[in-house]
C-alpha cells in the first residue's frame, strides 16, 4: 500500500484515559503513542475535521472507574460543534452512544481511529465503523495496549506490540492499517 494515503473527515479517540496513558499502569509505549495521537489531534483540528474522544465507563473498582482519577481523559479537549466527548458503557464506541448520530449528522464517511486497547475497544469500534460502511483507517503507531501475560506451562508472554497487530489484522482487508500517523491527513 502506499503511504499517501486520501484524506479523512473524521478522528475518533478511543478511551485515552490517565489510567492506561500515565503511571506505572500505563501500557507499554505510552509517550509514545500520546505524541502520535496529540501529532493526528493537531491536524484533524487545523484541518476542522470532525473529533470525538471516546471515555469509558469502567466498572466499580476499575482503573477507568468514572470520576476517578484514571478515568480523566489524559490530553486537553476542545469541545465545540465539531469536537465531542462520548462516554461509553462497552468496548463499541457506537453501542449505547450517540458516536453513529454525530457522524452521520456531520457528514463523515471516512475516520481515523486511535488509542487503547488495540485489542479490546479500538477493534470494536472500528469493526462497527466498517460494518457501517465507513473508509477506516488505523495508523500502527497511534493505538497500544498491554501484554498478555504468560500461562506458565502453556504459553509465553505476547509483547503488546504484537497483540496490537494482530487486533488490527483480524479486522481483515478493510480498514487501511499499515499506514503511519505521519501519512493520515483530514479534509
Amino acid at each position: 500500500m502506499s503511504l499517501s494515503l486520501e484524506p479523512v473527515d473524521a478522528l475518533i479517540v478511543v478511551d485515552l484515559q490517565t489510567a492506561f496513558v500515565s503511571g506505572d499502569g500505563a501500557v507499554p509505549g505510552a509517550r509514545q503513542l500520546l505524541e502520535r495521537v496529540e501529532e493526528l489531534l493537531d491536524r484533524a483540528r487545523d484541518a476542522g475535521a470532525v473529533v470525538v474522544h471516546l471515555q469509558n465507563d469502567g466498572q466499580p473498582g476499575a482503573d477507568d472507574e468514572p470520576h476517578t482519577p484514571g478515568w480523566e481523559l489524559y490530553l486537553p479537549v476542545k469541545l465545540g460543534p465539531r469536537e465531542h466527548v462520548i462516554r461509553k458503557p462497552r468496548d463499541d464506541g457506537f453501542d449505547a452512544t450517540p458516536l453513529g448520530k454525530i457522524l452521520v449528522s456531520a457528514g463523515v464517511r471516512s475516520l481515523a481511529i486511535c488509542g487503547v486497547m488495540s485489542e479490546m475497544c479500538v477493534h470494536a469500534t472500528a469493526k462497527t465503523a466498517l460494518a457501517r460502511g465507513y473508509r477506516v483507517v488505523l495508523p500502527y503507531d497511534a493505538h497500544g495496549t498491554y501484554n498478555v501475560p504468560a500461562v506458565p506451562g502453556v504459553a509465553d508472554e505476547i509483547p503488546a506490540y504484537v497483540v496490537s497487530r494482530v487486533a488490527a489484522w483480524s479486522l481483515g482487508d478493510q480498514p487501511e492499517i499499515t499506514v503511519p500517523t505521519a501519512s493520515v491527513t483530514f479534509f
